[in-house]
């Protein structure tokens, strides 16, 4: 019989998995090529600011797999709701039969992110990092600045985002996590005070520049997720000394690679994929290295929490 688990019991499980750990496994086990992750699939809403992503894949060996609906509406915290939704299904890998059904309204895609952009911090953020910023003030700036608690000691944090209200309300929760938080003026701001940046807004446009990125700087890029996104110059990737992504097939035809490689800025074969930096086989960063990681949501994070959950919720 299919088990449908509820949004309140997957809340109650999340305490107890150690998501960025699950995670970094599954990136590592994806560049080993033990994971089959076809492409992305997509239905856009442009009247509604909205998008549906379907994600799917299975780690060789098994016994299930995991298929993701993922909804985007952006509009919707002017209607009352909030802008994320979907859900997961567990399936057999021997019978094709739906064990689990996770109602996890886009939680736990949230959270596999935010432990993505983790990883990538613990791997690539500068040894010294007396500063984090964070541009976007939605559900990832906020969740970004609780997981990178995790794996940095870094309590110091600049904010900015297009609306003032949004970044500031956003500065009082990252305050509330034991950040000493602040709104910059503008992302420039943003580049001129931090050594960690991430991004996490849905822009079409760069509003990240090359010239304003000082040497040492590390960049994880997670809002662009969609060939349509883009949220940093292409000349950045053009100057960084590493360019990573999550996953380099799903990269070169969605987000800030993608991006680059379109301007002439980037070639595909200077990308690294970073479970293979996890791994110890590409890298490292020297101090002086601009860096830049390109996060588009890869389907083996989706398949490590949701199996991480199952077993805690049986």
């Amino acid at each position: 019989m299919t088990k449908i688990v509820p949004l309140a019991q997957i809340l109650k499980a999340l305490p107890d998995i150690d998501v960025v750990a699950e995670i970094e496994r599954g990136f590592v086990a994806l560049s080993e090529g033990k994971v089959e992750v076809p492409p992305v699939g997509e239905l856009l809403f442009p009247d509604e600011n909205g998008e549906l992503h379907i994600k799917y894949g299975a780690v060789h060996g098994d016994d299930v797999f995991v298929v993701k609906l993922a909804t985007g509406f952006f509009n919707n915290p002017k209607l009352g709701l909030p802008p994320f939704s979907g859900c997961m299904l567990v399936l057999s890998a021997k019978t094709g039969q739906v064990l689990s059904i996770l109602l996890e309204e886009g939680e736990l895609t949230n959270h596999r992110t935010a432990a993505a952009g983790a990883v990538v911090a613990r791997h690539l953020a500068p040894s010294r990092l007396d500063t984090i910023g964070i541009c976007g003030a939605g559900v990832q700036a906020r969740l970004q600045a609780d997981y990178l608690r995790r794996v940095t000691q870094c309590r110091d944090l600049v904010l900015w985002a297009r609306d003032v209200e949004r970044a500031t309300e956003a500065v009082r929760d990252i305050a509330g996590m034991g950040y000493k938080a602040r709104v910059a003026a503008s992302p420039r701001e943003v580049a001129a005070s931090s050594q960690l940046i991430v991004t996490t807004t849905a822009a079409h446009q760069p509003y990240l520049l090359a010239d304003w990125i000082r040497p040492g700087t590390h960049i994880t890029a997670m809002g662009s997720d969609t060939p349509e996104k883009n949220e940093l110059d292409p000349l950045i990737l053009k100057s960084a000394a590493l360019v990573v992504a999550d996953s380099i097939p799903q990269c070169l035809m969605r987000g800030e690679i993608r991006a680059a490689i379109a301007a002439g800025a980037l070639r595909p074969e200077g990308i690294v994929e970073l479970g293979n930096v996890i791994a110890g086989k590409a890298g490292p960063r020297l101090p002086g290295d601009i860096t830049v990681a390109d996060l588009t949501g890869v389907a083996v994070q989706d398949i490590m929490i949701a199996k991480a959950v199952v077993a805690r919720t049986i």
